[in-house]
């Protein structure tokens, strides 16, 4: 069939425009072999092929603009440009220029396949000889609505809506109809108009002016496609209400002590029976390092691929056949989820067990059906690496790779072979396929439940990778090892946070085009239809401590732009190597610092600094925070803490950090200001240092680094059709707010962490629509945590935001938390996600009698053990009727749960 393609495009000097698709003719999406199009004018161009019928009868393309033979720019292509052809017939199609739409987030997968998901009607089998065929897109519109068009035309009603021509959803998000020709009347006007499925009415018309076709070239194609158009009616911004929990924490009458993917699927009934539309969860990826409760930290997973196998359902696995160890395994599990909170080495001990079993019993019959050789294939890239490394974890008993003799350094032929089938140990690398594989088709399964009950899971994104992961022994070269991730100081944490992560080598990373996030956002697809990009500010910058320092106070931005010497002086301060680069230590600070052990200090870990009387320097075997850690190692006597925390800070105590890379430069130290070496400074030095720290910190930065993060975040966001969350807590350049509007990313807005200056709780009304309110997040206390926390805040929020007089009572009671809640579901955020202990607080019968077991994590606590467990079966909780119902009616008053 013979298929001309048109569009009206405006090229700069030296650039064409080129067609790409899945037809040979169209390069089948390969770059270099786009099919060039052709121009008279420099704005109209075009182009004719030759094309056998698709198998499908359906044609994908998208336009790119190409200079020097390379591609430069493309249109928005969430979703491929799709053509329904047919052999029979040729076609001349007039598209124009995709650029993002303004309500980006409609198209994704989120509301495609979720929240506003259509059936895909077939397309009519019997065609006109001629015709006519009108695409739009109007992707707001419920499974209850359809597009439909009124015109001038007999055939299109005369203008009557009674006969409108209603347009099918079967190439959706595009809506389309095809007319026949020969009974239209060229030129006609038209109009795009709302359609109610179940009542069968016209209920609005579009708010553009009318809309006009002349008549086509027929000698051209005997089918003419008018693609592109945008239908727009006056319908409410689309508002929804979710639910936030971690799978571990869930908890029902059947789970073995932990939650898992049988439970998740319970807590998404559950959002449903509530009319929640998300169920957002933390990470679910493998941290298996040391079988220790040290391995609870969500956040450091051994592969960005593998999900964790302590979220096993083996509800869902074939019995065990031995009837003793049946037994032994019913007896534990009751046992375990009978615990108030989680016991990780516990759980982890028996649900291993567990699945060796089930392996020895059905891996063989399992591993040879069609499903699972198709999971393997698709996954082999990732899945030997990891089952190798699992493998080789147990036999070296340790999770640092740099320990594994000749399988230190990754050789992917080696660890083939040492993956081959035949080996003696090949069960103990397959065992490992076998539950990833057990992982994938239960997650599936919910992951397919839940847009079935148009709930959308959304998953977390860690921003680091363990330095002992798969990904740091299998491809080291996208990241700095002798850096560490953190953040700097905040609410959360005043020394600031050391994830000990390494750092990425963006330059790298970008050689092959972020290959390794692609993958890695593409994997998370397949049980996604939403994500949280965990501390999004690494996008832009990383707070990067140096190797020797435990505490993030000595780190600094990566990428950052170093300050000289002569700079510093240029502010009006004295550079004085000793004075800005070495901590100002002297007695006075010791007294402060050390009480009763500030002699014993003196003599054991300190020595007089030269010339300078009264003032005193590290000793050399104590110089940096990392040698301190270990001359304390081992020891938890209170005076020993306080004296090893008393030598970090005196450490951490300088005006300037050091540039490492670039020799000579330096960097302020993030909030030096609340130390001795500041305060011991002249008055007119502090205000000189206080203009280049808030240039520094707050202005110096935004233009770099909002290159920086438009670089990453665009091919990333465009990898999928997730709908895509940051997390943009911390502190926050001016350039963030820019970026995530310009990519249309769902920012994170706490009430109680405002972002604009000089507030001490956020506006709810003034929340951006393209955000995600809450209340609390797993890193903080919950609502009735907080409320106990600082009175005098608690009074504020109480009078001023709440609107109640008189003093503030001291725990906050079930009708006062359904005052909380009704003023983040009547706020501006197109999702207001709240945790699941904020759901309940609003209920006295079914909330929490232990406020403080309501904690998650406590992100100034590095060894943190997170264990949080719900403390009512997911089985109660669908028969707690007085709070489901609660939770409904204000959901529904509240306009979270829109039926257009």
């Amino acid at each position: 069939m013979k298929i001309t393609f048109r569009i009206e495009y405006r090229t700069n000097w030296g650039e064409d425009v080129r067609l790409t698709g899945d037809a040979p003719q169209l390069g089948r999406w390969e770059a270099d072999k786009a099919l060039p199009l052709h121009t008279t004018d420099g704005t109209m161009w075009q182009a004719t092929i030759d094309l056998a019928q698709p198998a499908d009868g359906r044609l994908h393309y998208t336009y790119c603009i190409y200079r020097d033979g390379k591609p430069v720019r493309r249109e928005w292509d969430m979703f491929a440009r799709t053509l329904a052809v047919d052999e029979e017939h040729s076609y001349a199609v007039s598209d124009a220029w995709k650029n993002v739409p303004e309500q980006q987030h409609l198209y994704t997968s989120a509301f495609s396949r979720c929240l506003l998901p259509h059936s895909g009607e077939t397309l009519p089998t019997l065609r006109p000889q001629r015709s006519l065929v009108i695409k739009a897109s109007c992707p707001r519109l419920t499974a209850d609505y359809a597009l439909a068009i009124c015109g001038s035309a007999s055939v299109l009603g005369g203008w009557n809506t009674e006969r409108a021509v209603v347009m099918t959803d079967a190439i959706w998000p595009e809506w389309q109809a095809e007319l026949d020709a020969d009974r239209l009347e060229f030129p006609f006007e038209y109009k795009f108009v709302l359609y109610n499925r179940r009542t069968r009415r016209v209920e609005a018309w579009e708010q553009n002016p009318n809309r006009r076709v002349l008549a086509p070239d027929w000698n051209e194609a005997d089918t003419h496609v008018v693609a592109d158009r945008q239908a727009s009616f006056d319908l409410p911004l689309w508002r929804g209400a979710g639910v936030a929990i971690p799978v571990f924490s869930l908890r029902s009458e059947g789970s073995f002590g932990i939650g898992d993917f049988g439970d998740l699927r319970q807590m998404v009934d559950w959002a449903a029976t509530t009319h929640q539309k998300v169920v957002q969860i933390l990470p679910i990826n493998d941290t298996t390092m040391t079988h220790t409760w040290m391995d609870s930290y969500p956040y450091n997973g051994i592969s960005i691929y593998a999900l964790h196998p302590m979220y096993a359902d083996l509800r869902q696995l074939p019995p065990l056949k031995d009837k003793a160890a049946r037994k032994a395994m019913a007896e534990r599990q009751r046992a375990l989820n009978a615990l108030p909170a989680l016991n990780y080495e516990e759980v982890d001990k028996a649900k291993w067990e567990y699945l060796r079993l089930s392996f020895e019993q059905d891996g063989t019959r399992t591993m040879v059906s069609d499903d699972y050789r198709r999971f393997f294939e698709q996954g082999r890239e990732w899945l030997v690496p990891y089952a190798a490394y699992c493998y080789l974890r147990e036999q070296h008993r340790t999770s640092d790779f740099r320990e594994w003799g000749e399988y230190a350094v990754f050789d992917r032929n080696r660890v083939e072979e040492l993956c081959m089938p035949g080996q003696p140990h090949h069960a103990e690398v397959a065992f490992h396929y076998y539950v990833q594989y057990i992982l994938h088709r239960q997650l599936a399964d919910t992951s397919a439940h839940a847009r079935k009950l148009g709930v959308v899971l959304k998953g977390d994104i860690p921003i680091g990778i363990s330095r002992c992961s798969v990904e740091a022994w299998t491809e080291p070269h996208y990241f700095h090892m002798d850096g560490q991730a953190g953040a700097p100081p905040d609410a959360f944490s005043t020394n600031g946070q050391n994830w000990g992560f390494p750092t990425y080598d963006w330059d790298t990373m970008a050689a092959d085009g972020y290959r390794w996030w692609m993958k890695r956002f593409q994997h998370m697809a397949t049980y996604f239809d939403a994500y949280r990009i965990d501390h999004i500010l690494g996008f832009f910058r990383i707070w990067e401590i140096p190797a020797h320092a435990v505490h993030g106070l000595l780190g600094r931005f990566e990428p950052a732009l170093p300050m000289t010497t002569q700079e510093v002086e240029s502010y009006g301060m004295t550079w004085d190597d000793e004075r800005c680069l070495e901590p100002w230590i002297d007695d006075l600070l010791l007294e402060q610092l050390f009480g009763p052990h500030a002699a014993r200090v003196r003599e054991t870990y300190l020595e007089p600094l030269n010339g300078s009387e009264g003032r005193y320097a590290m000793r050399p075997a104590y110089a940096t925070q990392r040698q301190v850690e270990q001359a304390f190692y081992g020891k938890t006597d209170t005076d020993s803490l306080w004296i090893r925390d008393g030598l970090y800070r005196l450490i951490s105590n300088v005006l300037f950090v050091r540039d490492e890379k670039q020799v000579g430069n330096v960097h302020p130290r993030i909030c030096a200001q609340t130390d001795a070496t500041y305060l011991r400074l002249p008055e007119a030095e502090r205000q000189a240092f206080d203009r280049l720290y808030e240039h520094y910190f707050y202005h110096r930065h935004n233009d770099f680094w909002y290159e920086q993060a438009m670089r990453k975040l665009p091919v990333l966001t465009r990898a999928t059709r997730m709908l895509v969350c940051g997390e943009d807590l911390g502190m926050i350049p001016a350039c963030v707010g820019r970026v995530m509007d310009k990519l249309q990313i769902l920012s994170l807005e706490i009430q109680r962490m405002p972002k604009e200056a000089f507030q001490e709780f956020a506006r709810l009304d003034r929340n951006p629509y393209l955000s995600v309110s809450t209340f609390s997040t797993h890193d903080m206390s919950t609502l009735r945590g907080w409320w106990k926390e600082d009175a005098t805040h608690t009074q504020h929020f109480y009078n001023h935001v709440l609107g109640y007089y008189g003093q503030a009572p001291a725990e906050a009671d079930a009708q006062l938390c359904e005052t909380v809640v009704k003023q983040h579901l009547r706020g501006n955020s197109m999702l207001c996600i709240l945790s699941w202990q904020d759901w309940l607080s609003m209920d006295e019968q079914w909330r929490n009698p232990d406020i403080e077991g309501e904690r998650i994590n406590i992100p100034a606590n590095p060894r943190h053990y997170w264990r949080y467990r719900m403390h009512l079966t997911l089985e109660q909780l669908m028969k707690a009727d007085s709070l489901n119902d609660k939770i409904r009616t204000l959901i529904d008053q509240n306009g979270r749960n829109l039926s257009c």
